[in-house]
């Protein structure tokens, strides 16, 4: 391209070039709510540490008043629900919402544009 001549006031240098990226920070990520994270630990701990069945911990939750986060009566499933969600949105947490995704920059261009 030839910048001498007439046309030299109109032509207008531009450096451009592409950028592709990605990231996780958009995937919705409802935080537990207090009263889940204490009914988490407390089924947690009377399976773990006190040795409790399922069903035994269904039936003591129910007597104790103690509802599900829908206020529901409590049974076995469900308690095994709570155990097996919070480990399942831990794997997902560790493995797609940390992960990592480099940035990608193609060659800087200078383009002439005229106007």
């Amino acid at each position: 391209m030839n910048l001498d001549g007439p046309f030299n006031e109109n032509v207008i240098p531009c450096l451009e070039f592409t950028m592709e990226f990605q990231s996780n920070q958009l995937i919705y990520q409802k935080e537990y709510t207090k009263r889940q994270q204490i009914i988490y630990v407390l089924i947690q701990y009377l399976h773990d540490r006190e040795g409790w069945g399922y069903r035994k911990i269904s039936q003591w939750l129910n007597q104790t008043g103690i509802k599900t986060l829908r206020g529901k009566k409590w049974f076995s499933s469900s308690v095994i629900s709570v155990l097996k969600r919070k480990h399942e949105r831990d794997l997902m947490n560790e493995q797609i919402r940390n992960q990592y995704f480099p940035s990608k920059v193609s060659k800087f261009e200078v383009n002439y544009y005229i106007f």
